[in-house]
């Protein structure tokens, strides 16, 4: 199982694009939109209100690229392989999701370099929570894309149909505006929605807080998609 985590690392670091693709563009969300509406945002700087959301839209974008290499890998025939050999299944779904989450942190992680400029004090406890907060929300979003990425063959199919999950679920998290303040339906979809308590956590982490109920949720989440991708990948072909 760990050469197959290993592995998922070490093509990230092979790629640089993708480095770039998963930065730059929540980067350019959180520089632009950031700085174009703080001035009709009353009560705080909106380039600070929108930083945490930004970094989860990092580790949203991550989770795509990531389990997208398991439809690469079934092109390739490398998943053929390794499903035949004598790794247990549920190995081979950890070790993937392990993958996703650790590169996804990293990603994160870098994100936090820009932290200062979003008002946000940094100190070894900020850092420790939100590190903490972005492991559990990426558990849980790399736990979605591998359970929607594994059956499927297209890789354009794939980001057509994450896209047309994954961004409104961010929109839809409290990232870009108060969900409190929202209307009635905007409130009970947040509620039902996951990365909303992935938000929670990221953005109470970076305070210095713990939402305990965000981390249980999100984690608990990811937990049943790692069971729901292990039952799949179980299952007979």
């Amino acid at each position: 199982m760990t050469w197959l985590w290993w592995r998922e690392v070490l093509r990230f670091f092979r790629q640089p694009n993708r480095v770039v693709g998963a930065l730059a563009t929540p980067m350019l969300f959180w520089l632009v939109i950031g700085s174009g509406f703080g001035g009709s945002f009353r009560g705080a700087s909106y380039l600070g209100y929108l930083y945490p959301g930004s970094a989860v839209l990092i580790l949203l974008f991550a989770a795509i690229f990531s389990t997208i290499s398991i439809i690469e890998d079934r092109r390739e025939g490398f998943l053929q392989g390794v499903l035949a050999s004598p790794i247990h299944r549920s190995a081979i779904v950890l070790a993937k999701v392990l993958g996703g989450v650790t590169v996804a942190t990293l990603q994160a992680g870098l994100f936090l370099a820009l932290a200062p400029a979003a008002g946000v004090t940094v100190t070894v406890t900020t850092v420790g929570l939100a590190l903490a907060a972005f492991v559990a929300t990426s558990f849980a979003m790399t736990g979605l894309g591998l359970l929607m990425a594994w059956k499927m063959e297209s890789t354009q199919g794939f980001h057509a149909v994450m896209n047309l999950f994954l961004m409104p679920m961010w929109m839809l998290s409290g990232a870009l505006f108060p969900i409190d303040t929202a209307p009635a339906w905007v409130r009970a979809a947040a509620a039902a929605n996951p990365l909303h308590y992935g938000y929670r956590a990221v953005e109470s982490a970076l305070r210095g807080e713990v939402a305990v109920a965000g981390f249980g949720v999100v984690a608990g989440f990811g937990l049943v998609m790692l069971i729901a991708g292990t039952a799949l990948a179980s299952a007979r072909d």
